[in-house]
């Protein structure tokens, strides 16, 4: 079952995203997230600029997944400028391989399509490459980009 995620679900928000980002990024148990990075993504789970949902088995939160929604000048593929990109789809190990990613992936793909959103970016691991071709994502060699931190 799917569940939208609203303020009373920040804790639950939060502790999935942090559980989620020391198994992609291989972090120790004890890792010690920098402050400002809890407190923006704090923040962010806050703001009307993305959706997260959980997947809930026997209502326990099996999996999550954002879509940040993202506001550029329109162009001609893209007339209302209204984009998003897919973040943080996770589903948790012992419930893995039951079709809960796609769920999720294709539930926020719904939404976007229901809310004028007209293209879904992301980022993906080797692992999760699978799951969105299957859901219709394609790789793209259209776009460039520069990390300002390293310049």
């Amino acid at each position: 079952m799917i569940h939208v995620c609203t303020r009373e679900d920040l804790n639950d928000c939060m502790g999935i995203r942090l559980e989620m980002l020391k198994e992609v990024n291989n972090l120790p148990e004890d890792y010690a997230y920098d402050p400002s990075f809890i407190e923006n993504s704090r923040i962010h789970f806050l703001s009307d600029d993305q959706i997260t949902i959980f997947s809930l088995v026997e209502e326990k939160i099996a999996g999550c997944a954002t879509l940040c929604k993202l506001y550029m000048m329109p162009t001609f593929d893209h007339p209302s400028g209204k984009r998003g990109h897919l973040m943080n789809v996770y589903t948790r190990k012992e419930y893995r391989k039951q079709g809960i990613g796609r769920e999720m992936v294709e539930y926020l793909m719904d939404w976007a399509i229901r809310n004028g959103l007209t293209e879904i970016s992301l980022d993906s691991t080797q692992a999760g490459r699978k799951l969105y071709e299957a859901c219709g994502f394609q790789a793209s060699t259209e776009c460039m980009v520069i990390n300002l931190k390293s310049r």
